[in-house]
């Protein structure tokens, strides 16, 4: 059986997540190195091109969607790299803790734990409401519209990632059409070709290269992580709801342990 130094220290604290950062990077540098071992750098740097594909890109994806939304999915992808990596049995343990308290001694004892759980605004909501009075069923009608609206958000910074994705390469080849198009406009004059191929070649290797270098892992992240979001949110509507019902705390372990994978699954009372 878990105490409550146990929950404490179970605790999630943001830190900078390594798997995406190192990946970009990774992703980045072993780019770098192909074209700086294959010649000068200096051939794939263009200002027309980086115009071209990455003012474009987010250009026609804000026209997809609203100002307001374009700010608040560049929020949310900050928070893919700087994430509080939780573990959805801590949480179990956590409200199992919580609904063993309130079963010994009273809901109202909870209120004296209000401010240990100020780290999950989540659970500090659900467990608020349970000591005002709140019904059960009524607390986890309230918190369930609470994860849908998380859920749309993140859902809607996703999309606007993957809408991005599919823009940058078509930036790239509209790029492309403009380089062929100056080039074969100034056939006449040798030294714009040079120039033109630059801009034809480097818009679409700056399109492939935001898609599936950025715009695409970034989406993956932020889907996965919104999804173990999901899951600990889950576990503290069942916990809150279940405390408001004055339920049999050993009934709540198994309803935790039906949503939790089966290898995080808990044996609180055993």
């Amino acid at each position: 059986m878990a105490n409550g130094f146990d929950v404490a220290d179970d605790k999630a604290r943001s830190q900078v997540d390594l798997a995406t950062v190192v990946g970009l990077l990774a992703g980045f540098a072993l780019v770098v190195s192909a074209i700086v071992l294959g010649g000068s750098p200096a051939t794939f740097v263009n200002v027309p091109s980086v115009l071209i594909v990455i003012g474009g890109t987010f250009a026609v994806t804000t026209a997809c969607f609203s100002v307001s939304e374009m700010l608040q999915s560049v929020r949310v992808v900050g928070r893919t790299m700087v994430y509080a990596r939780r573990d959805p049995a801590a949480a179990a343990t956590q409200v199992l803790h919580l609904a063993e308290t309130s079963r010994k001694q009273g809901v109202l004892s909870l209120q004296g734990m209000l401010e240990s759980l100020s780290d999950e605004p989540f659970l500090h909501k659900g467990i608020m409401m349970v000591v005002d009075g709140t019904p059960g069923e009524e607390v986890e009608t309230m918190l369930r519209r609470d994860m849908m609206a998380t859920e749309q958000r993140h859902a809607r910074s996703a999309g606007i990632l993957r809408k991005a994705a599919e823009f940058s390469p078509a930036m790239g080849l509209i790029g492309t059409l403009i380089g062929l198009v100056q080039m074969l406009g100034n056939l006449d004059d040798p030294t714009t070709i040079g120039p033109s191929m630059a801009v034809a070649l480097l818009t679409t290797f700056y399109g492939a290269v935001l898609a599936n270098m950025v715009f695409l892992p970034l989406a993956a992240k932020l889907e996965r992580n919104s999804a173990e979001e999901a899951l600990i949110n889950q576990v503290y509507m069942l916990g809150a709801a279940s405390i408001g019902r004055q339920e049999n705390p050993r009934r709540l372990e198994m309803m935790l342990n039906s949503v939790l994978p089966p290898a995080r699954r808990i044996q609180y009372f055993d």
